[in-house]
């Protein structure tokens, strides 16, 4: 195990540095430029522009360019935003990770904490109205786009009933309180939650479905357990192995629900600091969340691997 993962992690080198080879082509391939905007203020001449290009090395070429950014990358500088005064690009991720991360994590635990008994009670009883009715609900959440169901909680939560705040992580001026904070916290959790947990419960059901119909279950039936223990005891063991591997794989959909769901919900996290930069060609930034978030899907897929070896000893790395 311990030399796959190794194998792994030196396999993750070539596989980003592709990944930013792409990342950086499409990034200079998008129109515009970071002074984009500036030509809409008047105190700013065409000679302006011109120095910053210049200053920032943007009139270079893009090999030249991707090469110096790689350079700088290697000895774990970002570089500086290009939008925000100079500031080094990791401070500001950094002041962003932490909202994401705490979106993330509580969206996942929600996913699974609903997904799995009810994917488990409508194997239990298939093709009952249970069953129907937990199948339909979840076609209904993977078909729902998170970003109008997003506006349609704060619609009808939000401005018509006033039950959650419409967006931001805090009340403004307001000292730190954690009811505050979970407040805030519901209802992009949910919008975020809601296509993987919809996924998720269907997953669980066929998983369940295919081991509740072993030999070995059926044997446990005949020898008189009660359904209760066959179920949780026998099959959920088994059942549960091709879920967690979709446990681990949950991790990419996060990452980019979280940019849709920062942004509708004014969330401050490295999502919605992503949209902005795009939109004003933030380049150090772009490409350093899109490095982030590549490091943390090839992190998501390893994490599957060893959950999937560990819980099926079957598998052998």
């Amino acid at each position: 195990m311990i030399a796959y993962i190794i194998r792994r992690i030196i396999l993750t080198i070539p596989l980003l540095l592709g990944v930013s080879v792409l990342s950086f082509g499409i990034v200079q391939l998008a129109p515009g430029d970071p002074t984009a905007l500036m030509m809409d203020n008047p105190g700013i001449s065409q000679e302006d522009r011109e120095a910053f290009l210049e200053e920032q090395g943007l009139n270079d070429p893009v090999h030249v360019q991707y090469v110096r950014w790689l350079g700088d990358i290697v000895t774990g500088d970002f570089g500086e935003s290009l939008i925000y005064q100079g500031t080094p690009v990791t401070e500001l991720i950094m002041a962003r990770l932490p909202n994401t991360l705490l979106l993330m994590v509580v969206s996942a635990l929600l996913a699974i904490v609903v997904a799995i008994p009810f994917g488990i009670v409508s194997a239990r009883k298939p093709y009952s109205l249970t069953d129907y009715t937990v199948t339909t609900a979840s076609f209904l959440g993977m078909a729902t786009p998170n970003f109008w169901f997003g506006l349609v909680l704060i619609m009808l939560l939000s401005v018509h009933l006033g039950w959650f705040p419409s967006g931001g992580v805090a009340t403004l001026n307001e000292p730190f309180s954690l009811l505050d904070r979970i407040h805030h916290l519901i209802l992009p959790a949910i919008v975020l939650a809601t296509a993987e947990t919809a996924s998720l419960t269907r997953y669980t059901r066929s998983s369940m479905l295919d081991v509740l119909d072993q030999d070995y279950i059926r044997t446990a039936r005949a020898k008189g357990f009660k359904q209760r223990k066959v179920v949780y005891k026998h099959g959920l063991r088994n059942g549960l192995i091709p879920v967690l591997t979709l446990i681990g794989l949950m991790l990419p959909t996060f990452i980019g629900g979280s940019v849709v769901t920062e942004k509708i919900f004014n969330w401050p996290g490295i999502g919605l600091l992503f949209i902005d930069a795009t939109f004003q060609r933030d380049y150090p930034m772009i490409m350093a969340i899109t490095m982030i978030s590549a490091t943390l899907v090839i992190i998501g897929n390893l994490i599957a691997d060893i959950l999937y070896a560990i819980f099926d000893p079957r598998i052998e790395y």
